[in-house]
């Protein structure tokens, strides 16, 4: 199993970016699949965006597309969640996940989980 720490959340204002970490722990980062995943107050946790373990795939929710990247470094067990032009909708604690495929890491349960990071975008 991989351990999971995020960083980089923090407090912006409307239109500003935002770029997360999550470092893994453990030989076996490059096996698989990473994805991130958000909640907001009162909402269920939601699907951001995933990537392959190659990074030669790659998923996004459809509110996030042409905003947020993601991307991976094999080579220094991290993924990271480029995030542009923010909204105060993308407000939320952000999650990341690590999973056997792309096929299951895009579903919220099975799988490895950080401890999450907030992100606060103000209007």
């Amino acid at each position: 199993q991989v351990q999971l720490v995020e960083s980089g959340g923090g407090l912006v204002q409307t239109g500003e970016s935002l770029s997360l970490s999550c470092q893994a722990s453990g030989r076996t980062f490059s096996s698989y699949a990473m994805g991130w995943f958000r909640q907001a107050p009162g909402n269920q946790r939601e699907f951001v965006a995933a990537i392959s373990w190659n990074g030669g795939s790659t998923q996004y929710t459809d509110s996030v597309k042409g905003r947020f990247t993601i991307s991976r470094d094999n080579a220094k067990n991290t993924v990271y969640l480029q995030m542009n032009s923010l909204k105060p909708e993308d407000t939320a604690v952000y999650y990341c996940k690590a999973s056997i495929s792309m096929v299951t890491v895009v579903r919220d349960d099975f799988g490895s989980w950080g401890q999450g990071t907030q992100v606060t975008v103000s209007s």
